[in-house]
């Protein structure tokens, strides 16, 4: 027996767990970092340039997909194509990959909640040392009680469905993160120097924009939007059908890019203040060494001025504002296989998640013992260069690579297959006169267009750098 489609209970409700979806790790740090080592305020410029260009008509396709259908990507896919095999195949790989992608996140999570935990109870000098990341990454005790922390508290959020779980959760966090975050921006921009880092994030040199800048500001910008990962295929199902998805794309958008935005203003005034003549370059550009091993020792510092038990609490209030945006992507991104088993296997949500926990769970237990604690795991195989771990080959295949492949499949789909005018249907409810806009225009023009072969580009250059250590740009 089929049961009745949830739905969120209010265009705030979509937005904020939309936002809380794209809201990651990446936005806090990664677009921080990645600013600083791509020209600071050139990179934002092209960042936003990206969103509005390429981005946005990617997110409406893929809610007025999930909106039309009341179905996840393979459901949708199928409905819209005739069961078209093959579009339900790249349906299929839609569920995929954010499972997929929830294994490596699910690692992240535990290791943000470890510190979490660590910095809370005054350990931050422990966290801050040489051999802290590497011994609490090799500490099964510490890892399997976090991972079993964690599989609680996203499975106790997805068990209670759309409104009472994911919505409830999303009107929680994402005001308490923006909270934070602003909190922290506030304190960092007293800091001794800050005001060298805030220059340097934000007058752009135009000089400084290359194809390098370029490639990196529209990777962030399609990575950063949850964009390929079948996830607004899903939440989009959940939208009422007064409800206006253009206008709803641009809110979660801009609010995607405001914590982005505002992230910068806190990490690079304090890596400016930390270190007064830091070549940005010689940061890391992955948020995983960002977090884990530089900005722990920028919060121990502050203890010559502050304290010890002041800068504990603020390194907790940081890790608390990572470990919340970890939390919003980690569900939104469980919630699409969650979602297939209920749609396509008729499974009740109770049985879909324990499913997706279950196997998702091995896989995560699998990828935190390759870093080291297993040797067949923590090298599986070479390519591209290097010996590469499990976790490695998961973010590597699902998140670099696939990503783009995703999006441009859904490019494809709305243009040659659902077609533009069905499309355009969809969008005026709760929109009328949406078909009459520019940007009815744009999307028309963009998705069947010069965003495809965007994505093509992306895709193949990713493939060339990652596995053959070769990168056109």
């Amino acid at each position: 027996m089929n049961t009745p489609r949830e739905h969120f209970s209010s265009k705030l409700g979509f937005i904020l767990a939309a936002a809380g979806s794209a809201v990651g790790i990446g936005n806090i740090v990664g677009f921080p970092v990645s600013a600083a080592k791509n020209g600071g305020g050139a990179f934002l410029l092209m960042y936003a340039i990206f969103v509005v260009a390429i981005c946005l008509p990617v997110m409406i396709a893929e809610m007025a997909i999930g909106r039309k259908t009341e179905k996840n990507p393979v459901g949708a896919y199928g409905a819209l194509s005739g069961n078209d095999s093959k579009w339900k195949l790249a349906g299929l790989l839609g569920v995929i990959t954010p499972f997929m992608v929830g294994v490596f996140y699910t690692v992240l999570t535990i290791w943000i909640f470890i510190y979490l935990v660590a910095a809370m109870v005054g350990n931050l000098d422990y966290l801050a040392s040489a051999n802290g990341f590497n011994e609490i990454i090799n500490s099964p005790g510490y890892l399997f009680g976090a991972m079993a922390a964690v599989a609680f508290l996203v499975g106790a959020i997805l068990k209670l469905g759309v409104q009472d779980g994911i919505e409830r959760a999303a009107k929680i966090m994402m005001p308490a993160l923006f909270v934070m975050l602003i909190a922290l921006v506030i304190f960092v921009l007293t800091l001794d120097n800050a005001m060298a880092g805030l220059e340097f994030y934000l007058i752009p040199d135009i000089s400084k924009i290359n194809s390098s800048v370029v490639n990196g500001a529209m990777a962030q910008a399609f990575f950063s939007l949850s964009l390929g990962m079948g996830i607004l295929i899903t939440y989009g199902s959940y939208i009422s059908k007064k409800a206006d998805i253009a206008g709803s794309a641009k809110l979660v958008a801009i609010t995607d890019t405001s914590v982005a935005f505002i992230a910068g203003l806190m990490v690079l005034p304090a890596i400016f203040s930390f270190n007064p003549e830091i070549d940005p370059n010689e940061l890391s550009s992955s948020s995983v060494s960002m977090i884990f091993l530089f900005l722990p020792k920028i919060f121990l510092a502050l203890q010559t001025t502050l304290g010890y038990f002041l800068a504990s609490a603020i390194a907790s209030v940081f890790f608390l504002l990572v470990f919340f945006a970890a939390i919003t992507s980690l569900v939104s991104i469980m919630e699409v296989p969650v979602a297939y088993f209920i749609d396509e296997k008729k499974n009740s949500r109770g049985k879909a998640l324990r499913t997706v926990l279950t196997t998702g769970g091995i896989l995560a237990v699998l990828s935190t013992l390759s870093f080291g604690l297993v040797d067949g795991l923590t090298s599986l195989t070479s390519y591209g260069g290097g010996s590469k771990s499990l976790f490695d080959v998961i973010y590597d295949m699902f998140y670099d690579t696939i990503l783009p492949l995703n999006g441009l499949i859904l490019c494809l789909f709305v243009s040659y297959r659902w077609k533009k005018h069905n499309l355009h249907k969809e969008l005026e409810q709760g929109n009328p006169t949406f078909s009459e806009t520019f940007l009815a225009k744009y999307v028309d023009l963009s998705l069947g267009t010069f965003v495809p072969v965007i994505l093509l580009v992306i895709f193949i250059n990713t493939v060339a750098k990652i596995y053959f250590g070769h990168s056109f740009f």
